[in-house]
């Protein structure tokens, strides 16, 4: 992918401080990844809900809502699904500049496009949570019936089946969503934004 030699970068008027003032903390990127069925979306949309009612300005980025409109014409090869992580990455970290706290739910399920997407929120906070459930607990909950439809062939290129999930080797946070509550997993997930994010006011 080339960048024209026609481009030239805008300077933003309202710096980093200001936005910090406004909205009461540093802007961040909480980047939910882990297998189809891992909770990322239900955490995701409860913790949102949870921090509004702290005072937190959020947002969540999530993997099904994205490819209905954003990512509308990705399909799921290697290929597909790092353009996907691309174009989110790149939108959260925009997300995070402008002084919210931005919470993906997305499988991404390639170290490089994960470390793709923390370098480019590099000058905010990007925040790797894996949801380890494993893959015997996520095919048991199975709700949108995937894991159903990849063994019986209906699904192709499916995670954890015929498309691997690289487990992350150091995220800054690990959530066992296969043994423990989504209540517990909430709280957990509560406590490290209030550490890592603090309200300043």
């Amino acid at each position: 992918m080339s960048t024209s030699s026609n481009i030239t970068a805008v300077d933003h008027r309202v710096d980093e401080d200001t936005r910090q003032r406004r909205f009461g903390h540093a802007g961040a990127v909480l980047w939910l990844t882990g297998l189809s069925a891992a909770g990322k979306s239900t955490l995701a949309m409860r913790l949102e809900e949870r921090l509004m009612e702290e005072g937190y300005a959020c947002y969540v980025l999530d993997g099904d809502n994205l490819r209905r409109g954003l990512n509308a014409n990705l399909g799921f090869s290697p290929e597909d699904r790092a353009e996907n992580i691309r174009r989110v990455g790149e939108v959260a970290a925009l997300f995070a500049d402008a002084g919210l706290i931005c919470i993906t739910a997305f499988i991404s399920p390639y170290r490089a496009d994960r470390e793709q997407a923390r370098r480019a929120a590099q000058h905010t906070g990007f925040h790797e949570i894996h949801l380890a459930a494993n893959l015997a607990v996520c095919e048991e909950r199975d709700p949108k019936g995937l894991y159903r439809k990849a063994r019986a062939g209906e699904l192709s290129q499916f995670t954890g089946i015929d498309a691997p999930y690289e487990v992350p080797l150091a995220p800054e946070l690990c959530l066992d969503t296969g043994q423990e509550s989504v209540a517990s997993s909430l709280e957990r997930l509560l406590a490290y934004v209030r550490e890592q994010c603090p309200r300043r006011c």
